[in-house]
C-alpha cells in the first residue's frame, strides 16, 4: 500500500521552473529518502505535500496523493486538517516552532486541544507518553524551550507530531543541527517509529550515511528533475547515472570504488 504517491508534480514561480515532472511514492512502513544538492528542489517538493509553498510558487502541473486521494482536490480547510494530524513535518528549524515563554507542556496541550477531543487528563497523558517514547523526563513538561539544549528541543517536536499519530512523516534535515551523538539517537527513534507504527517517512537529508542505514528507497533530485531511483543499497551500491556518483564520492565512506 502507497502512503503518498507524487505524479508528475511540476512547480513554477516568475523566475521558471523549481520542480519538473518529478515523481515519488512512499509505501507503507518505509523510509524513502530525497537527495541532491542545495537548491535542487527537495525542500520545495516537501512543502508542496503540506500545501506550505511561498505565495511566488505554484503547483502548474501532477498530482500529490494521500492514501490513494488527491490532495490538490481538497479545500484548503482540508489540507489544514490533514497536516499535522495526518501529515506530520520535522523540520530542522526545530527552535522557530516552539514559543520561548510558555512551558513545553502547555505547548503540547494546545496543539492535542486543536486535533483531538481528549480531556485534559488524557491530553497530559499523551503528552507524557510522547516525551518518554523521545526518551525525555517527566519533568520537561514543566520546562521552557529556552531551559533546553538543541536535542531537546528537536526531541519536543518529534513528541508533538508522535501524539497525532500521523500516517506520514515529512523530515527535512532533521538532524542538520544536532551533534553526530543527538543526530543518531533522534534517527533511531525515527526508525522504531516506523516498525512499530508501520507509518512512512519522506526523508530529506544531505548526510548519505544516515541515508545509507535508514532509508529503504532513495531519490535523487537535480535541478529540479528526477535523476534516478529505487532501493538504498543499489542506488548507493551501483548508481547508474553519472551526477548520483558524484555525490557519492563526495563521501568518503561512500565512494565509489573502481572495479
Amino acid at each position: 500500500m502507497t502512503i503518498l504517491e507524487i505524479k508528475g508534480l511540476t512547480l513554477a514561480s516568475e523566475q521558471g521552473y523549481i520542480v519538473r515532472n518529478f515523481e515519488l511514492s512512499v509505501g507503507v512502513g518505509m523510509c524513502h529518502a530525497l537527495i541532491g544538492e542545495s537548491g535542487s528542489g527537495k525542500s520545495m517538493t516537501s512543502l508542496a505535500i503540506g500545501d506550505l509553498l511561498p505565495s511566488s510558487v505554484r503547483i502548474s502541473a501532477g498530482d500529490i496523493r494521500f492514501l490513494g486521494r488527491s490532495l490538490l482536490s481538497l479545500s484548503t480547510v482540508q489540507r489544514e486538517r490533514l497536516r499535522g494530524k495526518e501529515i506530520a513535518y520535522i523540520l530542522q528549524e526545530y527552535a522557530g516552532a516552539l514559543t520561548p515563554f510558555i512551558p513545553i507542556g502547555k505547548q503540547l496541550d494546545e496543539t492535542l486541544r486543536a486535533h483531538s477531543v481528549l480531556d485534559r487528563k488524557l491530553r497530559k497523558e499523551c503528552i507524557l507518553q510522547a516525551l518518554e517514547y523521545t526518551r525525555l523526563p517527566d519533568h520537561m513538561y514543566d520546562r521552557y524551550p529556552f531551559q533546553l539544549s538543541g536535542g531537546q528541543m528537536q526531541r519536543v517536536s518529534l513528541a508533538a507530531a508522535l501524539m497525532l499519530k500521523p500516517k506520514l512523516f515529512i523530515m527535512d534535515e532533521p538532524t542538520t543541527a544536532l551533534d553526530r551523538t543527538n543526530a543518531i539517537e533522534i534517527l533511531r527513534i525515527i526508525s522504531n517509529l516506523k516498525e512499530q507504527t508501520s507509518c512512512g517517512i519522506l526523508l530529506i537529508s544531505h548526510d548519505l550515511r544516515n541515508v545509507k542505514r535508514y532509508a529503504d528507497d532513495v531519490t535523487v533530485i537535480k535541478e529540479g528533475q528526477l535523476v534516478e531511483s529505487g532501493p538504498t543499497q543499489r542506488i548507493l551500491s551501483a548508481p547508474a547515472q553519472a551526477y548520483t556518483k558524484r555525490l557519492l564520492a563526495a563521501v568518503p565512506s561512500l565512494r565509489i570504488r573502481p572495479s
